[in-house]
């Protein structure tokens, strides 16, 4: 007999592939389609296994060419994702036990493979042992022990050499492995913490203060999005490092701000809770659906202030020159910096998009600067941790606008970690 749980997350890695999507977008659909016949248990499993594989590709491929004499391009999508899961549980999942793994990795081949899958399946297996991955610590070459110990692709390892030491970067990698915590954002409009962190203690979850104001840590807490005091808009998720943009931004109340890459809205509503829902925001996005998405945002945290507007910031407006008090520019970015939440974006980002992107990210910055009112003050930032995105952006700016200045030496560089996610802010004022 198959094991549900494994099946579904065979199932959803294949889609992932052929379909070419998010595992977080795939996972929730299936996840909604089967809930009646799944425990909270099974799903816990089914994510693990779906995010564990999606996070380790690299590093689990490298240990089936140790033992396969086939290539893995000759290996049928199906049988390469069920050995992907049998490697994953052998050597990353201690509390199930290798024969559990290998025994239901076979029974799926037989499955969905050939007759001779569940014969080749279960060799390779049976020859995997933890030792596997700790032989990859051995390899002399930096990159390739790093890429291999971390399942980080080698171009990423590269790019961050150029501005931070070996040590530093192998830990980066390491990091973006770790499972994030939940970080919530309270909404001072309508709850402060202390009497927040009551109720959530009332429902039995942990809570853990941060050293920033309004932040909160959540422990054993599931499905978060479907808590009463979610729906009621006392918190947002959100982690402290996208938090802080707002916060470095400081909006006051009764200004007039414009926050020009806006959606889903998390970074536009902290703004309006800071101004604590007086003045005027202009919340941005190229496309209709996602401002749709600030728009519900604004409308469960019962903010009224925010205006969204469907417009491109790549496109210059001149009707808009001085008019903004402040801005926010979160700009699209290769995301290298959230990898840990988003282990996809290892793989569909390429070199070639460095160039692509920081074209778009300049332009953005050269078109809205010049709607700032004289000494008004702009936040740059991306949850990229890559120097082209950030440091050479605001470098190439400051030379083309000599108005403009970096604030008070305001220029934050968050590197992934247990609590954050890797963030690049910088406030820059027009003198």
């Amino acid at each position: 007999m198959i094991d549900k749980t494994r099946e579904l997350a065979i199932k959803i890695l294949y889609r992932i592939e052929k379909e070419e999507a998010y595992s977080n977008i795939i996972l929730n659909d299936e996840i909604n389609k089967n809930r009646k016949q799944l425990t909270e248990k099974d799903i816990g499993l089914v994510s693990e296994l779906v995010y564990g594989v999606t996070a380790w590709k690299l590093t689990l491929d490298t240990i089936v060419k140790k033992y396969s004499k086939i290539k893995l391009k000759k290996i049928s999508p199906w049988i390469i994702n069920i050995l992907r899961i049998g490697i994953y549980q052998i050597i990353f999942l201690d509390k199930i036990p290798k024969s559990a793994a290998v025994n239901e990795s076979v029974n799926l081949a037989k499955r969905y493979g050939h007759a001779s899958s569940s014969n080749f399946v279960n060799a390779i297996l049976r020859k995997v042992e933890k030792e596997d991955y700790n032989e990859l610590f051995k390899i002399e070459d930096n990159v390739e022990r790093i890429s291999k110990t971390t399942s980080m692709p080698e171009w990423i390892i590269k790019e961050l050499m150029k501005n931070n030491t070996i040590d530093k970067v192998e830990e980066i990698c390491k990091n973006c492995n770790i499972k994030s915590k939940i970080t919530i954002r309270v909404n001072s409009i309508k709850i402060a913490d202390d009497e927040l962190i009551k109720k959530l203690k009332e429902k039995n979850i942990e809570v853990e203060k941060t050293k920033y104001e309004n932040f909160l840590i959540l422990k054993k807490v599931k499905n978060i999005e479907n808590l009463d005091l979610f729906k009621e808009g006392f918190f947002t998720v959100q982690d402290i490092s996208a938090g802080l943009t707002a916060s470095i931004l400081a909006p006051q109340p009764n200004e007039h701000v414009l926050d020009a890459c806006s959606a889903p809205g998390g970074k536009t509503t902290h703004i309006a809770e800071l101004m604590k829902n007086q003045g005027k925001i202009e919340a941005w996005d190229i496309h209709e659906h996602r401002t749709k998405l600030v728009e519900k945002n604004c409308e469960r945290l019962g903010i009224s202030i925010i205006e969204t507007n469907t417009n491109d910031a790549t496109i210059y407006n001149e009707n808009l020159v001085k008019k903004f008090d402040k801005i926010l520019l979160d700009v699209p970015c290769l995301g290298i910096g959230v990898i840990k939440r988003k282990p996809d974006i290892k793989w569909k980002r390429k070199p070639e998009d460095i160039e692509e992107i920081t074209k778009i990210q300049q332009l953005i910055l050269n078109n809205c600067s010049k709607y700032l009112k004289d000494g008004g003050y702009l936040v740059y930032s991306t949850c990229s941790i890559l120097k082209e995105e950030n440091e050479e952006i605001i470098e190439k700016f400051l030379k083309e606008n000599k108005e403009f200045e970096i604030f008070e030496n305001t220029i934050i560089n968050f590197l992934p970690d247990e609590e954050k996610d890797g963030f690049f802010i910088c406030k820059l004022r027009e003198k």
